[in-house]
């Protein structure tokens, strides 16, 4: 009865089948971890594309008060000549 139970348990060649390669499973952890950011940063936002714009559209307005303060700063410096 020993030689049945032992002749089930034989290893077999689908045992490495069913273990991906190394590349495989690093594709398919990288593929799950994008997915996860992906739905925490969609989480509670129901029109993602409106909040993308306003983003563009809030980095513009800082970008452009930056420039103006940088010509503000230039403008008061003056340049003398001595003859």
């Amino acid at each position: 009865m020993g030689n049945l139970c032992l002749s089930c348990c034989k290893q077999s060649s689908s045992c490495e089948d069913l273990t991906p390669d190394l590349e495989t499973r690093r594709r398919k952890q990288m593929e799950a971890a994008e997915k996860r950011i992906a739905e925490q940063q969609n989480r509670g936002i129901k029109n993602i594309e409106a909040v993308k714009r306003q983003e563009r559209l809030d980095q513009l307005r800082e970008k452009r008060q930056e420039e103006v303060g940088n010509k503000n700063v230039q403008s008061n410096l003056k340049v003398r000549y001595l003859i």
